[in-house]
């Protein structure tokens, strides 16, 4: 349970980072009216016969410091900016969907269940395969398939027992990785993702230079733009690939441990004879 709620924390923390990095915008944006203030205050009144700038020119300075928000950066990027942002989102949202699903996947009491290893131990000692069986057809997980392939051909003699359960091993093994490979996906997806926002974001502000002299505000927010979505991909990018290694390789470790148990309970197997009911 403890696991469970370090990884939900986790995987909350990794989908508010890229608002929590990409809102820190809003300090500058706020700081900027108080700055203003006092320069305002400083400047000396202009004189009779001294130049008074154009209202336009005046209200300049004061469009150029309310600065954007990370809303207005997204609703502004266009229909492809939107659809990007909604497919990082995602990403985002599926990679932690992913790690929360395989961190129980590979919990060392579903992989490794005691009371299935026990009951199986018992009945192996008692000589009933038919029994161990039972229990692992009741029990249904990664080390119950494996056993069950092996208890299935008892009656074939040892070599084929020892095939039968290296075959499920090796299924029971792609299963994991299969299912932890969605994580790599969502790592490689996502700096995609933003690396394509960032060449849209540049494409409009290019767009904009060729057309003379440009529009500071609207060069700064296509600018922004292409930084915002690259910041995005990364910060959804680097929780998935280090989770995806950590789980990958405690996947490898109880593969192993599964194989050694497996060969450990079905060592009695060359002299176990079938009781039949």
């Amino acid at each position: 349970m403890k696991r469970l709620f370090v990884m939900v924390v986790l995987s909350v923390l990794m989908l508010s980072s890229v608002g929590s990095i990409l809102a820190q915008d809003a300090a500058p944006a706020a700081a900027a009216p108080a700055a203003a203030a006092p320069a305002a205050a400083a400047a000396p009144a202009a004189g009779a016969g001294e130049l008074v700038p154009a209202d336009g020119a005046a209200a300049a300075p004061a469009k150029s410091s309310s600065g954007m928000g990370f809303l207005e950066v997204i609703l502004s990027s266009g229909w492809l900016g939107v659809v990007l942002w909604l497919a990082l989102f995602g990403a985002g949202g599926a990679g932690a969907y992913f790690i929360v699903d395989c961190a129980l996947m590979v919990q060392v009491k579903r992989v490794l269940p005691d009371n299935l290893i026990r009951n199986v131990t018992e009945s192996m000692q008692e000589g009933d395969v038919l029994k161990a069986l039972k229990y692992c057809e009741d029990n249904p997980g990664p080390l119950a398939n494996i056993l069950s392939a092996g208890f299935s051909h008892v009656e074939e003699g040892f070599d084929i027992i020892q095939d039968s359960i290296a075959t499920a091993a090796d299924l029971e093994t792609e299963r994991m990785i299969q299912k932890l490979a969605w994580i790599s996906v969502c790592a490689n997806l996502a700096p995609m993702l933003g690396l394509l926002g960032t060449v849209q974001g540049m494409i409009y502000a290019f767009a904009n230079l060729s057309g003379g002299a440009p529009d500071i505000g609207v060069l700064a927010m296509n600018i922004a733009q292409a930084l915002y979505t690259t910041a995005a991909g990364l910060c959804t990018a680097i929780p998935c690939i280090t989770f995806f290694y950590a789980l990958r390789n405690k996947a490898n470790t109880l593969t192993l441990r599964m194989e050694a148990m497996t060969m450990e309970l079905i060592k009695g197997l060359r002299n176990v004879e079938v009781v039949q009911e």
